[in-house]
Parts: C-alpha cells; sequence; structure tokens
C-alpha cells in the first residue's frame, strides 16, 4: 500500500447524531472512505493520518436516496462508511484538527 493511496482512502469524517453515540458508546469513530476500499487500506490510512491504533474495522455500503428532480426522479450515488473502533485510551478530535 503506498502512501498516495492512503491519503485517498478516508474522505471525510461522518459527523451526526448517530455516529456522536456510537463514538461515545463503543470508542469508535466513522469515516466516509472510498467506494473500493478495503478494511486493511482503512486500518492503515487511519493510524497514517490520525497517529492512533486502530483495534477493529467494520464497513458498510450505504444506498443512495432516490430523490425528486422537478418531474423526473434521480438517485444519488451510494457510498461505503467505516466503523473503526479504537483501542483503549485512543482518540481522535475532530475540533482541533487531529489528535489528542
Amino acid at each position: 500500500m503506498s502512501q498516495q493511496r492512503l491519503m485517498q482512502v478516508l474522505l471525510a469524517p461522518q459527523i451526526s447524531e448517530k455516529a456522536t453515540f456510537v463514538a461515545d458508546k463503543n470508542q469508535q469513530v466513522i469515516f466516509r472512505v472510498s467506494p473500493d476500499a478495503t478494511k486493511p487500506e482503512i486500518k492503515a490510512a487511519v493510524e497514517l493520518l490520525f497517529k492512533v491504533e486502530v483495534e477493529s474495522v467494520q464497513v458498510a455500503n450505504v444506498k443512495g436516496k432516490q430523490k425528486r428532480f422537478g418531474r423526473s426522479m434521480g438517485r444519488r450515488k451510494d457510498w461505503k462508511k467505516a466503523y473503526v473502533g479504537l483501542k483503549a485510551g485512543q482518540e481522535i478530535n475532530f475540533v482541533d484538527g487531529g489528535s489528542v
């Protein structure tokens, strides 16, 4: 895995009410990831970018919603999200832009 590929795996953190609940309860962080990303790539990318130790990675494929544009029906793109479990004592703080 090249470092350039690892920089393209993580697209954005998924910040929502559900993501905050999961982060507090299970010590997990949710990321929007590239559709062709694998679990080992996601683990390596999080460890490289945030300098934390990853315990587990779970992946979910999210189907795009049906949306209406005027008279025609459209569809948003499908996307992939990753639940990244951190080891005990590890934390990612998105407010400061880095790890704490």
